[in-house]
């Protein structure tokens, strides 16, 4: 985990995620790329186009290469090696390229589900960049003064197509020494019997070297609000989650269970793509 990529609005969110961000960084010497996103109004980039407004879009970049650097001098990121962007570019977009241009190991962003950094990091972006990045992505929702990860509810139906994204939450498991509670959430719409479930749990561990784990199954009215509520039955101090686009495990987790988990969750929630 050597490169940390945090988007942020500046807002308080933002600075919520960049805060586990610190913590994370100098626990593992991590580099931290703070990225913001100057989406310019459609009628100004016509008139960039035109060349009439460069000097507006000039005293833009201006103040934001100002507020990162006031943000980069924060106490919490002292002895932490610093990297500042300002993009001109849509949010989805510009988030995507800089981790790959930059190698990102993890994004990590800040939301709230209703206000702060909703309009950059919540709704139909926060699918996009969750179901895009190919690296994992951490949102936290609140300010985290002391970021422990002792206890990480990993909620799937452990299929095949699961084991990939998987192996990569392991790296973020071991970092922490964590364990991990493996769940599959049972409702009336996607009923399954116990030692069928079981079953696939147990075969799936096989396939990975971890001693540090329990299996549950867990009966819920929806599978949203079982991976809430069995999170809160065991104070998880991270919730687990695969996603893609609209086959094979979207019946699971699609993009509205995906979302709905972020914005209505208190926990960190990681999110790994298939």
């Amino acid at each position: 985990m050597k490169r940390i990529l945090v988007p942020t609005d500046f807002s308080e969110h933002a600075e919520d995620a960049l805060k586990v961000a610190a913590q994370i960084a100098k626990k593992n010497d991590s580099e931290i790329i703070i990225l913001h996103m100057l989406e310019l109004p459609h009628q100004m980039n016509d008139a960039i186009l035109g060349g009439a407004s460069i000097p507006e879009t000039m005293l833009f970049m201006k103040k934001a290469n100002e507020m990162l650097d006031e943000i980069s001098s924060k106490p919490y990121l002292d002895g932490i090696s610093i990297t500042e962007i300002v993009k001109m570019d849509k949010p989805i977009h510009g988030i995507t390229q800089v981790s790959k241009d930059y190698e990102v190991d993890l994004i990590i962003m800040g939301s709230h589900g209703s206000s702060g950094i909703e309009e950059l990091l919540i709704g139909s972006n926060t699918e996009k960049v969750v179901r895009n990045s190919e690296i994992p992505v951490l949102v936290i929702k609140k300010d985290i003064s002391n970021f422990k990860v002792e206890d990480i509810v990993f909620a799937s139906d452990f299929s095949d197509e699961t084991k990939a994204p998987f192996d990569r939450l392991l790296n973020f498991i071991q970092f922490f020494d964590a364990k991990i509670h493996l769940v599959t959430i049972c409702t009336p719409n996607s009923f399954k019997p116990t030692h069928v479930i079981q079953k696939a749990m147990d075969h799936f561990v096989t396939h990975f070297n971890i001693k540090n784990y329990s299996t549950h199954i867990y009966n819920d009215t929806n599978i949203e609000k079982g991976i809430i509520n069995f999170a809160n039955s065991i104070n998880a101090d991270l919730i687990g989650m695969c996603t893609h686009g609209r086959t094979g495990f979207a019946h699971f987790f699609n993009g509205s269970i995906s979302e709905g988990l972020v914005n209505h969750t208190v926990r960190p929630v990681i999110t790994l793509k298939i």
